[in-house]
């Protein structure tokens, strides 16, 4: 079955089911979290070596999405998910399994693997699948719910397994998700053939890319966040990451088949609109990350606690995704929703750092997560569909591939800063004499105020760099939807009015 033979009913049913294995995988970025310390207790961890459960996973994940994603375009996006798929379920066994700190790191990385494979292709298939542009819209709402609701999710998810049965099932849960979403993709999910290796068979650049995308983001969950961007490994460890991507820049420039085909970027649509989920999505972190922390460092929620603290949000982002996502873009043009909506993320940031030290949930905690929520779902759809638009059908798994990327490092950076200046911060209060709640809930405050400012640096590149054109024209002379080219739905997707 290709897409052309698919009726509206079997595309939506895909949807599903491709949302479901993309559920899997953002669940298990967050869901790790809340049952660390039963991780420790259980196989041994220090503190320090604890982190490696979460860097694990993250390296492999952020270092191969946007080779993952080439090789959907060259290989056949359905074939790179389904051996994605695969390799995810058979390593959440192994960790569920893990009977040593050895054991789970290394299924941890192998997972990471697998979620790379899997993840990095999905928005592609999304996109080919569903090329009217109303229809697209409200995929993209059904996609933009579980890739920014995910976290969240993952909290509650975790905090629940891991306190009524133990922490094994945070893993063994996704076995037969994995199983079921794979067989329905495997009968439900329409075959592609790629293009061959031949159009992109660059090792060279292959290992270029990854090598740098693997090292930048160890660089950030390991020296960075540990000592400090301005230590001389993780400063060195930058420079060999920047030295490695200059150098793939240049041999993508001259390679007869690109991994990576530098005309891609030329779109200030994609380009910029990638720049703005990444600095977006690091200001986000410091609600998920940062917000849990203070819930339980500060006012002494568990780990359940967090999770149902943070679930009026994911019903708040899932009502807007899924349900007026679609009719705001069709009716404003994706531009349009993408300004308000990071607007509000950003004045959720600056209240969330009025929080007190001894704050109530309903008067300090909700009415921020209620405004970062709407924002967040307002914004992240069209923010999502701005950066796939301009692709060409042939590139649609690498741009996927580039937008993944550029989230996770984005995360990943945002983390990392938020994470260190926030403990600078307390360190010095408690140096200074402040009692501990006082010198966290200072340290968040700060964060999040940068938060802020990354959320209004990606306001500004929407404002300066993104494009809007002319609105197209309505009515009897306007031109069938099912006929527009890539950069003819990105003019949709941006159109003023």
């Amino acid at each position: 079955m290709t897409t052309a033979d698919m009726s509206d009913r079997s595309r939506w049913i895909a949807l599903y089911v491709l949302c479901a294995g993309m559920l899997m995988i953002v669940l298990d970025v967050t869901v790790v979290n809340v049952a660390l310390p039963s991780i420790q207790d259980d196989l041994g961890f220090s503190q320090s070596s604890l982190a490696w459960v979460v860097n694990a996973y993250l390296i492999a994940f952020g270092g191969l999405l946007l080779l993952s994603g080439r090789f959907g375009d060259l290989l056949g996006r359905k074939s790179v998910l389904m051996y994605g798929l695969g390799l995810f379920t058979l390593a959440s066994l192994l960790c569920g399994l893990a009977w040593s700190q050895e054991t789970l790191v290394a299924a941890r990385f192998i997972q990471g693997i697998g979620g790379a494979m899997s993840s990095a292709v999905i928005l592609g298939m999304i996109f080919t699948m569903f090329p009217e542009p109303r229809d697209q819209a409200k995929a993209i709402g059904v996609y933009g719910f579980v890739a920014s609701a995910g976290g969240s999710i993952g909290l509650l998810a975790g905090g629940v397994l891991t306190q009524s049965i133990n922490y094994h099932w945070i893993f063994f849960v996704n076995v037969p998700i994995g199983i079921v979403t794979a067989l329905l993709a495997q009968r439900l999910v329409p075959h592609d053939k790629g293009m061959g290796l031949r159009q992109g068979a660059d090792v060279l650049g292959a290992v270029l890319i990854t090598t740098c995308l693997m090292l930048t983001v160890y660089t950030i969950v390991k020296p960075a966040a540990e000592d400090g961007w301005g230590s001389a490994q993780a400063l060195g460890l930058l420079a060999l990451a920047l030295a490695l991507l200059a150098a793939f820049v240049v041999r993508e420039s001259r390679a007869a088949t690109p991994l990576v085909p530098l005309r891609i970027f030329r779109s200030r649509t994609l380009s910029g609109a990638n720049v703005v989920q990444a600095l977006t999505v690091a200001g986000m972190f410091g609600m998920f990350f940062l917000g849990s922390l203070y819930l339980q460092r500060v006012l002494g929620y568990d780990a359940l606690q967090i999770g149902l603290a943070f679930l009026p949000g994911t019903l708040i982002m899932g009502t807007l995704s899924l349900k007026f996502s679609e009719p705001l873009m069709m009716r404003f043009g994706a531009k349009r929703c993408l300004i308000p909506g990071l607007v509000l993320v950003a004045i959720g940031l600056l209240l969330f750092a009025r929080a007190p030290v001894d704050g109530r949930y309903v008067v300090d905690v909700l009415p921020t997560m209620v405004i970062m929520s709407v924002g967040i779902g307002i914004s992240f759809p069209p923010l999502i569909a701005l950066a796939m638009a301009s692709a060409p059908p042939q590139d649609a798994g690498l741009a996927s591939g580039v937008v993944n990327t550029s989230a996770q490092i984005g995360g990943a950076i945002g983390l990392a800063v938020l994470a260190t200046v926030s403990a600078s911060r307390s360190g010095h209060l408690l140096a200074s004499g402040h009692s501990a709640p006082e010198a966290l809930t200072a340290g968040y405050h700060l964060a999040f105020v940068i938060a802020a400012g990354l959320v209004l640096a990606a306001l500004a590149v929407v404002l300066l760099v993104l494009e809007s054109p002319q609105p197209a024209p309505h009515g009897a002379g306007a031109a069938d939807p099912h006929e527009l080219s890539p950069a003819a739905r990105a003019e949709v997707y941006s159109e003023v009015g």
